[in-house]
């Protein structure tokens, strides 16, 4: 299937309440598909998350349907878009992309289940009451975006010893990079970092970004885990080369797309994982007896095409360590 089939099938050009009507016709569920993210862009992880649903028997189209809501990174979109979801009377909802997106949905509904994906610590945000037995209406993934920055930072400092200060971008518009920065602070401190702080949540906001790095000279760039930054990963991608930046970005798409290095968990077996416990619930699972899943593998990938375009030597205990190496 082609990528503007596939972004068909989403139901980014068709109207959402017909697929709702038909399904509801039909007696199968429907899903409420929730995401901070953009659907041009989402196509992989999406197709991981049927994935998951599939091996639990769920084929969308034949027993179940599928009610997709983008916020297209604009945060505040999220909480009216849950509320759509709630009036489509769907079975469950599938709260990705972003923190933000599980705590709207969790604000809309306190009977629908809620299969989430987030970067943040559940518990310590009293999505759920503990990792083992969530206890409630939510339960799915923790994948450590937010917990890896401070990772993050310590790979970059041993992959550019010689930079004294880092600059890190963080996107304001996310109600957690607060917490995000502070991580990221504490490490500069242990590691000897200066770091600088650049904001961005626009496609404009980006550019005018780097353009700023012309004075600000960066010795490196910390790319913050969001999925807005992730909806924009060429564009963060192809202005670090030109402005010849060293970077390290939280996903392995960046380095395939040509970023330097990433350091994180893997999106396809995270919504994969969340299409598994989505499934499971429309089967008769109570979500308070599905523990929250904690991913236990982290790829660091290095792209060694870009280490030469910028002309970094890259450690060889750096690279020993790489899960994947890009040449």
């Amino acid at each position: 299937m082609n990528r503007r089939a596939f972004i068909s099938m989403l139901g980014g050009a068709v109207p959402a309440w017909p697929l709702a009507a038909r399904a509801q016709q039909s007696a199968i569920p429907v899903i409420g598909f929730l995401s901070s993210r953009s659907s041009h862009e989402a196509g992989y992880v999406v197709a991981a998350f049927h994935q998951g649903l599939r091996e639990t028997g769920y084929i969308t189209g034949q027993n179940v349907a599928t009610e997709y809501r983008w916020a297209e990174g604009q945060y505040d979109r999220l909480p009216a878009l849950a509320d759509d979801l709630i009036k489509r009377h769907v079975a469950a909802i599938a709260a990705t992309g972003a923190t933000a997106a599980t705590l709207a949905a969790k604000a809309a509904t306190s009977t629908i289940p809620i299969i989430f994906s987030m970067g943040d610590d559940p518990v310590r945000l009293g999505i759920v009451s503990s990792f083992n037995r969530p206890v409630g209406i939510a339960t799915g993934v923790y994948n450590f975006v937010s917990a890896m920055e401070a990772k993050r930072l310590e790979m970059l400092s041993e992959l550019v010893p010689a930079a004294t200060s880092i600059t890190v971008l963080l996107n304001p518009s996310n109600p957690f990079s607060n917490i995000q920065l502070e991580d990221i602070q504490v490490a500069g401190r242990t590691f000897g970092q200066q770091i600088r702080v650049v904001s961005a949540s626009s496609e404009a906001d980006i550019h005018a970004a780097f353009a700023g790095f012309v004075q600000l000279r960066p010795g490196a760039l910390l790319v913050g885990a969001d999925p807005f930054f992730n909806s924009r990963r060429e564009q963060l991608v192809t202005l670090a080369i030109h402005y010849r930046i060293p970077a390290i970005y939280e996903l392995r798409e960046f380095a395939v797309a040509g970023g330097l290095m990433s350091y994180g968990t893997s999106l396809d077996e995270i919504y994969r994982q969340v299409g598994i416990y989505t499934g499971r619930v429309l089967a008769g699972a109570r979500p308070a007896d599905l523990p929250v899943v904690q991913p236990t593998k982290f790829e660091l990938v290095i792209n060694l095409k870009t280490a030469k375009a910028l002309g970094i030597e890259v450690p060889p205990t750096l690279l020993a360590r790489a899960d994947e190496v890009i040449e």
